[in-house]
């Protein structure tokens, strides 16, 4: 069953807190669900599906739904990580055509900053993964699993160091203008490489922000979206997938996004030259070149010429991205950043991004999420949406 024209994101919404000492996750993640419903013009009795990943507290789903004193008929907990937020679009698109729903509510939330963490530290995931016997050994931290990645992409393909700034670079300009940012000030790529090196060869500019906050979406049938009184965003297609370590053929070159991103683009019935804006998962500036690359913005190994020069700048280059400064800037909640890729995605559609940011009769949008680490294993999705008239 094709999702195209089949559902539309009608609400969404940021939250602009990026340090929340003083308030619980659910707190947040409830914060989110009404900022969400308020953009919508709909109420917590409208929502009668619930969708929720790995950062929603206890049981998830279970919680948060009591918590919200929501009464629902469909429920989805799937967890791909920082990717799960573009797959509850999916999903949620897939349950309305079904009938499951009729108006499902997205939530991510969580306290990364408060509580100290940090990608530079190994995470302790727990002896029961089939994975800890033979990684645990080594100490992977998830900068270090990026940086291999892109050590390789250079060895491989001749990219540099100056050209991954070049991302950083981007984000900053548009970051600027985002009052809610962490990161506002401009960057020039000697800054970039000046900064402090993290792990080889990613420098502290080349890694995101920790925050805190979330975000929150709602995604409603044509007929609820047909009578709220916002622009409407037609969900045109989408695609989802995990790549592992393929039973040892290990192949740090490529990204899930080469499998999700044709999925969408077919389901939609576009090109990647078709898309006016795209929201890139930016965890480290590498994650962004290969997903560029992946997607089909440019040939395999031209992601370092693509990125460079400020064709990544809104109103500068060929394809505008993350305009609101993303993660390297900007904000990742919850150590999860595809909703705010979602929600970015929505303000360019309706034209409710900031004016010096705002793309230009931008009607087909794509947000791009991975979840994992490039290093071992990672979910991607894609989405792609149109602003209908």
């Amino acid at each position: 069953m094709s999702i195209n024209g089949k559902a539309y994101i009608v609400g969404a919404y940021e939250h602009p807190t990026r340090k929340a000492p003083d308030k619980t996750v659910a707190q947040l993640h409830a914060e989110c669900a009404r900022g969400a419903l308020e953009d919508a013009g709909l109420t917590l009795q409208d929502v009668d599906g619930y969708f929720c990943a790995g950062d929603a507290p206890g049981l998830g789903a279970i919680n948060m739904i009591d918590y919200l004193g929501l009464k629902v008929r469909h429920v989805d907990s799937t967890d791909t990580g920082g990717s799960a937020y573009l797959v509850h679009v999916s999903h949620a698109a897939q349950a309305i055509a079904a009938g499951k729903c009729d108006v499902a509510l997205i939530t991510l939330a969580g306290r990364p900053r408060s509580e100290g963490s940090s990608g530079t530290q190994a995470r302790n995931w727990g002896a029961n993964l089939p994975d800890q016997p033979f990684e645990a050994p080594f100490n992977p931290v998830t900068v270090n699993l990026y940086a291999m990645v892109a050590m390789r992409h250079m060895y491989q393909y001749g990219t540099t160091s100056e050209q991954l700034a070049w991302i950083k670079v981007a984000a900053s300009h548009h970051a600027q203008h985002n009052p809610n940012a962490m990161l506002r000030d401009v960057v020039t790529v000697d800054d970039v490489l000046n900064s402090a090196m993290i792990s080889d060869p990613l420098r502290k500019l080349d890694c995101c922000v920790v925050s805190d906050g979330g975000g929150a979406l709602i995604v409603a049938r044509p007929e609820i979206a047909a009578r709220l009184k916002r622009p409407k965003v037609k969900i045109l297609g989408a695609g989802e997938a995990v790549k592992g370590q393929l039973g040892g053929m290990v192949d740090l070159s490529w990204s899930g996004a080469a499998v999700s991103g044709p999925i969408a683009f077919e389901e939609a019935g576009i090109r990647p030259s078709d898309i006016k804006y795209a929201s890139i998962y930016d965890s480290f500036t590498i994650t962004v070149l290969m997903q560029l690359e992946d997607l089909g913005f440019c040939k395999k190994g031209e992601g370092g010429r693509f990125v460079a020069d400020g064709n990544l700048i809104s109103g500068v280059g060929k394809l505008p991205f993350n305009t609101d400064g993303g993660g390297l800037c900007n904000n990742h909640p919850a150590n999860r950043g595809g909703i705010t890729k979602v929600i970015e995605a929505v303000r360019q559609l309706r034209g409710e991004a900031h004016p010096a940011v705002q793309v230009r009769n931008c009607d087909l949008a794509l947000a791009q999420g991975t979840g994992g680490y490039l290093g071992s294993r990672h979910g991607s999705a894609t989405l792609i949406m149109e602003r209908e008239q």
